[in-house]
């Protein structure tokens, strides 16, 4: 019996691959007929949210995507933006949540490994990771073993493919615990007469298969990531794929090496939904056809059904277009590289996808309704409202204690136990390690280097969405300043919960129109990015937890001259620590009001674009001038606790002056934004500056000792950093690697 004309699907085939019946009704007109299982699946994934953006589309386009050094934004593996000398810098950043909750190590690794894939796919070598990474509460059961297990992941596949991991993010609250939050980022050097697409073309081209053998791994991962999680989470873990970093290395190499000839037309990476995704968007992207003969595809299990094939997300492998003849060419390099390569099919003229298997159509499809006319939703929101502002701010009884308290928390600790498990400079490249405000990484061989940052600050975007969505992109822009770097360019990964919900639905739509607000006001577009919704966990009683709002940013800045990069730390004793900015002591949605005080109420702090702007303007300046000998950005804790961190990073430590002010601590702790700290020794010309640049700016203290102290306060630097150093160690039972 032709497969064509199998039994009909029943209602329960199509809820099992997560379709509704009106996407069914959908699958019924494109096809003219029944589908199959095949090409069921084959819509399944393809019409997920992790591959369609289905119910984010319409929101994605309000984002400012453009800017003269832009070289390629949205729509391709990764961001493309131009870094000058003929050189580009290609990044992009992508959640791996859901499987690195059922599978930690495999999850994280795999992620990372996906992205690595997105950006050297498109010509680039990659220069460095990052990642931002959320769990529920410390004490939760399952925080201590996901926590390890992701750590271990990340640095078992970074460390091993040689990608220097130079920073990230690292947070706990109660909102993750059900469903945590791991996204990567992988920032890749390229030539820009040397950036390879996606897009298929040419009839009768070859279709070429390399990498990895496909297994049964991964199958479904798209639309299990597509999905949010109930108890039974733990039965889905054939669905987590399985990752090789020493075959990924073999397969940057054997592609760039192929990408120095002319021999490819187009190349992908057969990330989500494998061979589907790759097939679909390189034909429907090229406005071609594609037919495929699944015999042909190398794999690793016996018996292989073309539904298990199609949607295996085996790792490490990738999708090409070669230029015909060249295939002996081609397979040459891959052989010599220990690596499978099959010709598996070639372009057509048809617009459709057509599969073979046994001298048999298995599948037929049109390419249309697979890609760019997948449903496509303008659910209902409502955007929250956000809280009243404060009225009864609380005083500090003891603003020694309150520092300590908040350098010892989950939220404020020394990630150092994290990043030392990361081979952070590998490559011989990176200038700036984990632990300051942004990671440095040079371009080899010139004296141009890339800052790397990623931000958001999820319990603003619960309070208030458009203003949380704003100081995210804002933050980032700050970051990349203080180390000296012009902003350049952002990616996105917008992790939320089921937009099927209207507040939810809010919540993204909030963010961003807050951060296309501040993107527009900085000149900072979108390259790249990732939506991952569903990230919520259906209780045994019926209700639902959602994690926050997670609209995390990954930014990349360019320096013309690394060795002008500041750090954190302060150098040396009899500098004057001058704060730019204007300082309100705003503590509402604050971690002093939170941690000290038992109370996460009021408005976030509001974010004043035009101010973020000319105070990155001027921190590049001064350090552009060697005015400043440090650089620290205030963000969580307010200044205080950035102030102790910088005396931390170099072991310095600094007096205090403070104004008389009713309230110090609302002072010392509040999270005003657009504020920047830097030490020099000549704070008149600093303060010159920053009058000149329309800003507030205040000398508050001196460097030298072994404390910070002000009019009624003293902490020991030794005090602080057992504080600082304590709670990671004591979580996961394991020392640090002392630094001083």
């Amino acid at each position: 019996m032709d497969v064509l004309e199998a039994p009909a699907i029943t209602p329960q085939t199509v809820a099992d691959h997560g379709l509704s019946p009106e996407e069914y009704e959908r699958i019924l007109k494109a096809l003219g007929r029944e589908p199959n299982l095949l090409e069921l699946g084959i819509f399944s994934v393809m019409w997920s949210e992790h591959c369609s953006y289905k119910s984010s589309r319409v929101h994605l386009k309000t984002l400012p995507t453009q800017a003269p050094w832009v070289i390629c934004g949205p729509g391709e593996n990764a961001g493309v933006i131009d870094i000058g000398d003929g050189d580009a810098a290609i990044f992009k950043m992508e959640s791996h949540n859901h499987p690195s909750y059922i599978e930690p190590y495999q999850g994280a690794a795999t992620g990372v490994g996906g992205i690595l894939r997105d950006v050297f796919t498109m010509g680039a070598r990659p220069v460095a990771n990052m990642n931002a990474l959320r769990f529920g509460r410390p004490d939760h059961p399952k925080t201590r073993h996901l926590l390890a297990g992701v750590v271990a992941g990340i640095g078992g596949y970074g460390n091993c493919v040689g990608v220097p991991t130079v920073g990230g993010e690292v947070n706990f609250d109660a909102a993750y615990d059900g469903n945590i939050l791991v996204n990567a980022m992988t920032v890749g050097v390229a030539r820009t007469d040397k950036i390879f697409y996606s897009a298929a073309s040419g009839v009768g081209n070859p279709i070429v298969y390399v990498g990895s053998k496909t297994g049964r791994d991964g199958i479904h991962g798209a639309t299990m990531a597509s999905a949010d999680f109930s108890e039974d989470s733990e039965e889905k873990r054939p669905t987590v794929q399985v990752g090789d970093p020493f075959t990924e290395k073999l397969l940057i190499e054997a592609c760039l090496e192929l990408m120095a000839t002319d021999a490819i037309v187009a190349i992908q990476d057969m990330g989500a939904a494998g061979l589907t995704s790759s097939s679909v968007e390189m034909a429907s992207k090229g406005g071609a056809g594609i037919r495929l003969d699944m015999n042909k595809v190398p794999c690793r299990e016996e018996r292989m059904t073309p539904y298990e094939m199609m949607l295996s997300e085996s790792q490490e492998r990738m999708l090409m277009v070669l230029k015909p003849g060249r295939e002996a060419e081609a397979e040459a390099i891959f052989r010599k590289w220990e690596l499978d390569f099959a010709v598996i099919g070639e372009v057509t003229d048809t617009g459709h996808m057509v599969l073979d298997f046994n001298g048999e159509v298995v599948a037929d499809i049109p390419l249309g309704p697979l890609a760019d006319e997948a449903p496509c939703y303008d659910r209902p929101y409502a955007i929250p409202k956000p809280p009243e502002p404060l009225t009864d701010i609380p005083e500090s009884s003891d603003i020694a204690a309150d520092l300590l308290k908040l350098m010892a928390s989950p939220a404020l600790a020394s990630r150092r136990w994290v990043w030392q498990q990361y081979d952070q400079q590998v490559g011989g490249d990176t200038v700036q390690r984990p632990g300051g405000d942004a990671a440095v990484v040079r371009v080899h061989g010139s004296k141009k280097a890339l800052a790397i940052t990623t931000d958001v600050t999820p319990r603003y975007c619960f309070a208030d969405p458009v203003e949380g969505g704003k100081q995210a992109v804002a933050e980032a822009y700050r970051n990349l300043s203080a180390v000296g770097a012009k902003p350049l360019a952002i990616t996105n990964c917008l992790n939320f919960g089921n937009p099927q919900r209207p507040e939810i639905m809010g919540q993204l739509v909030g963010c961003l129109q807050g951060m296309a607000e501040a993107c527009r006001a900085l000149d900072f577009p979108v390259v790249s990015g990732n939506v991952s919704l569903y990230n919520e966990t259906k209780n045994e009683d019926g209700s639902t937890l959602a994690i926050l709002p997670t609209p995390a940013i990954g930014a990349v800045g360019l320096l013309e001259n690394w060795q002008k990069s500041p750090t954190i730390a302060i150098k040396d004793g009899g500098e004057t620590l001058v704060l730019l900015g204007h300082t309100k002591g705003h503590v509402g949605q604050s971690l002093w009001l939170e941690l000290c005080h038992g109370r996460l109420d009021g408005a976030p702090p509001p974010v004043d674009l035009a101010v973020e702007r000319r105070l990155g303007e001027l921190t590049r300046k001064l350090i552009a001038e060697a005015l400043v000998s440090a650089v620290h950005d205030i963000s969580d804790g307010g200044a205080l606790v950035a102030i102790a961190e910088m005396a931390l990073a170099g072991n310095i430590g600094v007096e205090i002056g403070l104004p008389n002010v009713p309230n110090p601590a609302a002072v010392l702790f509040g999270e005003d934004q657009g504020r920047m700290l830097v030490a020099t020794r000549e704070p008149e010309k600093v303060v010159e500056a920053a009058t000149a640049a329309n800003l507030f700016s205040a000398p508050i203290g001196k460097t030298g000792g072994y404390a910070v102290s002000g009019p009624s306060f003293t902490v020991m630097l030794a005090d602080l950093r057992a504080a600082h150093e304590g709670f990671f160690p004591s979580l996961m039972g394991s020392e640090l690697t002392p630094e001083f």
